[in-house]
This record gives structure tokens, sequence and C-alpha cells, in this order.
């Protein structure tokens, strides 16, 4: 175990050295009951205020021309 613990440290130690910083971030827990209804919830809500946001889906449009592909 503590071979492993080295060379832990020794990558994160290369990646500060590179200029990185490790960052912790909270999501939010896909094994709860309501995560799906509440996913379900929050989209509806963007839905209805996009509605008349035409120049954010122009913006999205074009976003889109530049990912095509990018999972192939």
């Amino acid at each position: 175990m503590a071979n492993v613990n080295a060379r832990v440290q020794k990558h994160r130690e290369a990646l500060r050295r590179a200029g990185l910083r490790p960052v912790q971030l909270w999501v939010p827990d896909t094994r709860r009951p309501n995560f799906a209804e509440e996913c379900r919830r929050q989209s509806r809500l963007v839905a209805q205020a996009e509605r008349g946001e035409t120049e954010l889906q122009d913006l999205m449009d074009i976003a889109l021309v530049d990912v095509e592909g990018w999972t192939d």
C-alpha cells in the first residue's frame, strides 16, 4: 500500500509542477430516489424560460456545428 501511496504522491507532485492544482467538486447524488424527477423538473423550467429565447437557441445551434463528430 505504501508503494501505491508513493506513486500517487509522485503523480500529484508532477501535476503541481505542471501548474495544476486539485479541485473538489460536489455533484448531485444520482442514487437518490428523487434524482430523475428533479432532473425533469429543472429541465422543464429551463425549457419554459427559453421558449422565447431565440438568440440563445441560435447560439446553441452554431455551437453544435463545432462539436459535430467529436464523439467518433
